[in-house]
């Protein structure tokens, strides 16, 4: 297989699973799979992450999606 195949593959792996991680969190759902509301929700959030914040919000949800990974109940703040 070539290296531009190889790659390609770990591309379109890594996507499915970032979209998979979209299923899981119920945002299709929640949103009836309005993708201009989910991408809206997501550029949303990368505000969030650059503003001067950004470091502990990204520890607060790292917390958060690690709990729910390893299916332990999450403390609400």
């Amino acid at each position: 297989m070539r290296t531009w195949q190889v790659e390609r593959r770990k591309r379109t792996r890594h996507l499915i699973e970032l979209g998979g991680l979209v299923v899981k969190a119920g945002i299709v759902n929640l949103t009836a799979d309005d993708r201009a509301t989910i991408y809206g929700a997501l550029l949303w959030t990368a505000d969030k992450l650059k503003s001067d914040q950004g470091e502990q919000i990204r520890e607060i949800w790292s917390k958060r999606g690690w709990e729910a990974f390893i299916g332990e109940p999450r403390q609400e703040q």
